[in-house]
C-alpha cells in the first residue's frame, strides 16, 4: 500500500483546510485509516482515525474541529480542519494498517500563523 498526503498550506487562526491521503496497491485487509501528526521537538501523535467499518476516534485537542471521512470510489482518506490553532501546526501523516498503523504517507506541512 502506498500513500500520498496533500493538502497542506499556511493558513491563519481560525481558517480552514482540507488534507487528502490518495491510495494504492491492494487495499485488501486494510481496517485501520488515521491521521497523525508531529510538531517541533513533539513526538507524533494521533490525530484522528477510522476503521473500515466507520467507527471514528478524535483526540481530545481536535474534538468538533476536526472531521475524518473517506471516499472509497476514490481510495482516498480526507481530514477536514477547522477552526485552525497555532498549535495545530505540525506535519501532517496519513496511516494505514490491518488493526494499526502500517503504511504511511510522506507527510504534509501544516502551519497555523496567530
Amino acid at each position: 500500500v502506498q500513500l500520498q498526503a496533500s493538502g497542506g498550506g499556511l493558513v491563519q487562526t481560525g481558517e480552514s483546510l482540507r488534507l487528502s491521503c490518495s491510495a494504492s496497491g491492494s487495499m485488501f485487509s486494510i481496517n485501520f485509516m488515521g491521521w497523525y501528526r508531529q510538531a517541533p521537538g513533539k513526538q507524533r501523535e494521533l490525530v484522528a482515525s477510522m476503521a473500515i467499518g466507520g467507527g471514528t476516534n478524535y483526540a481530545d485537542s481536535v474534538e468538533g474541529r476536526f472531521t475524518i471521512s473517506r471516499d472509497n470510489a476514490k481510495h482516498t482518506m480526507y481530514l477536514q480542519m477547522n477552526s485552525l490553532k497555532p498549535e495545530d501546526t505540525a506535519v501532517y501523516y496519513c496511516a494505514s494498517g490491518i488493526l494499526s498503523p502500517t503504511y504511511w504517507g510522506q507527510g504534509t506541512q501544516v502551519t497555523v500563523s496567530s
